[in-house]
């Protein structure tokens, strides 16, 4: 991550939360609501496929989660939790929960109704959902943005802990935090979302700035605790979503912003994981500040070809991913994986820099089989020795 050579290529993919439900034999209600839940199960995964580190992609949850529950119902093939406060979570066996407030909305927010100065992070994992004002859980007492170093409980980093403490000498522990562009989407609904960005976008610059600070202030909580790298989630940047333009505007000053904020504190890598088309903008991701890029999506999934974009920016970042994740680990056998994954190594691997992963998560039902097959191409084909 820092440009070295190792003995070998890594090998880290971020798992899909159905994924975790469906492999790793834990039940997905303790997996999404418990931190211990999750924690074992990011470490059975890891140790099951080989990976060299852990993405932590949900925060540590209220260890006093399960008072709230009214009553768990199983319907079809979906469990259904009743909150004590009117609201269900429906929970399939293969995909995040959804929060449903009484009316059976979710909790997504009217642009003219935010004031910037009342936001300061918003996290779409939190399992009451999304709220404005924001708060965790099912408090209904929302946190003070003025107030940085309470805003966030301390279980929220209860995960990491964990993680850091039973595996951190063994793998590197990777924290993550949503981009302020993406956290704004999230709250807003994406079509009003983008519409807010075309119609008001100076409002929508002040409240990219206002979550800027809550993401610095999560980063460097999450350094304090001790993780190994922090990968900064922008899933909405891509050139499917936003024009070069746009992202220059609305994204990577947001992003740079972070970065230097975190890096201030703390030497530690920062990665950015943005899905789709990037092929047109890896030079402009690098300008954030970032050390290294996570998906590089291929064809048909995106457009980056990895031996190309090693060329253009491998001297600066490192890159992760390229292994296309539907097409190949889900619907392949292992031996085309086994093939795609030397294919990535002989296009990135030279002088270091590069990490063997899937483009974007591993699908709920991809076979385990295949995954193992990352490791397997390494130990072959990855070593510098």
């Amino acid at each position: 991550m820092r440009l070295s050579q190792p003995d070998r290529v890594p090998v880290m993919c971020q798992l899909s939360l159905g994924h975790y439900f469906l492999a790793s034999g834990l039940e997905a209600i303790e997996i999404w609501h418990s931190s211990e839940g999750f924690a074992e199960a990011l470490i059975r995964l890891q140790q099951r496929y080989r990976f060299d580190g852990i993405l932590i992609n949900l925060p540590g949850r209220d260890p006093n989660w399960s008072k709230y529950i009214k009553k768990i119902e199983k319907n079809e093939d979906k469990k259904i939790i009743y909150w004590f406060n009117g609201w269900i979570t429906v929970c399939p066996p293969d995909d995040n929960p959804h929060v449903f407030r009484e009316d059976g909305r979710k909790g997504q927010a009217r642009f003219e109704e935010i004031e910037p100065e009342k936001l300061f992070y918003l996290e779409p994992h939190d399992l009451g959902g999304l709220k404005y004002p924001f708060y965790w859980g099912f408090s209904n007492e929302p946190p003070d943005p003025n107030d940085p170093s309470n805003f966030f409980p301390p279980w929220h980093y209860d995960t990491v802990k964990l993680l850091v403490d039973r595996v951190g000498h063994k793998v590197s522990i990777h924290g993550e935090v949503f981009s302020p562009f993406s956290q704004l989407l999230e709250l807003l609904g994406y079509e009003a979302g983008f519409l807010a960005m075309k119609r008001e976008p100076a409002k929508f610059k002040e409240c990219l700035k206002a979550l800027t600070r809550g993401t610095i202030t999560y980063g460097l909580g999450l350094a304090a605790c001790g993780v190994d790298a922090i990968l900064i989630s922008s899933a909405f940047a891509g050139g499917q979503f936003i024009s070069l333009k746009h992202y220059q505007e609305f994204v990577l000053p947001y992003e740079k912003m972070v970065i230097q904020g975190i890096k201030a504190e703390y030497d530690l890598p920062i990665y950015t994981h943005t899905c789709g088309k990037i092929g047109d903008r890896l030079e402009l991701i690098a300008e954030t500040g970032t050390n290294g890029i996570d998906t590089l999506d291929p064809p048909p999934l995106g457009n980056v070809d990895l031996a190309e974009a090693k060329k253009r920016v491998g001297n600066r970042l490192f890159l992760k991913g390229n292994v296309d994740p539907v097409n190949i680990i889900l619907k392949g056998t292992p031996e085309i994986v086994f093939e795609q994954a030397t294919k990535c190594l002989a296009a990135a691997k030279e002088g270091g820099g590069y990490i063997l992963s899937t483009a974007c998560s591993v699908p709920p039902h991809a076979p385990p089989q295949n995954i193992m097959m990352l490791f397997a191409a390494t130990e072959q084909f990855g070593s510098y020795l």
